[in-house]
């Protein structure tokens, strides 16, 4: 990909994969230059979405960017916060955010996915006006679906490993499950 086809991809918008009623809607802060660019969630080489999804036991295998797809079969979904390609996050405005959030109020309403989990707790603060918010569960639903605010697995998020991050992805993947077991079979 040259940097001319990258700058090219900039404000683009990337399909969400989503059908109704998913186990986990993955929610990113918006789409990076390179996935503007593919047309694929979490492209960037150095984004750990993906190894982290398959260490924590989301999909049997990793994934590549170009499989998103795949992810309708396991009951997951991924949207983003703000819809627009940018380099980097801190292009975004608060405004933005909180718009983004409106919008992903109303979708997850639309979609009924059982957890929201947004990958950015910087960002689900914002979006969300939760200034204290940390990873992990939190206290409300958003459109009816139960919140889990996600480590951001972007390259440039140096705080958390990809050993970590999947620990705590699989902390979410233990309680979708055991709800998911709780959950009666309907008549």
């Amino acid at each position: 990909m040259t940097p001319e086809e990258l700058q090219a991809a900039r404000d683009r918008t990337v399909p969400d994969v989503v059908t109704g009623g998913l186990r986990v809607l993955f929610c990113g802060i918006n789409p990076s230059l390179m996935t503007g660019a593919t047309g694929h969630h979490f492209a960037h080489p150095g984004n750990r979405f993906w190894p982290v999804l398959h260490r924590s036991g989301f999909t049997p295998r990793q994934l590549d960017p170009a499989e998103q797809n795949e992810l309708l079969r396991y009951g997951l979904g991924i949207t983003n916060v703000v819809a627009r390609a940018t380099a980097r996050a801190d292009e975004l405005s608060a405004e933005e955010y909180r718009e983004g959030g409106q919008i992903l109020r109303a979708k997850v309403k639309t979609l009924r996915p059982q957890w929201l989990a947004i990958v950015g707790v910087t960002a689900y603060r914002t979006a969300f006006g939760r200034r204290t918010a940390r990873i992990g569960p939190q206290d409300h639903t958003i459109g009816g679906a139960q919140v889990w605010a996600l480590p951001n697995p972007s390259g440039l998020n140096a705080h958390w490993t990809v050993q970590s991050m999947a620990e705590e992805y699989g902390r979410l993947l233990a309680r979708v499950d055991e709800a998911t077991a709780c959950t009666p079979e309907a008549p």
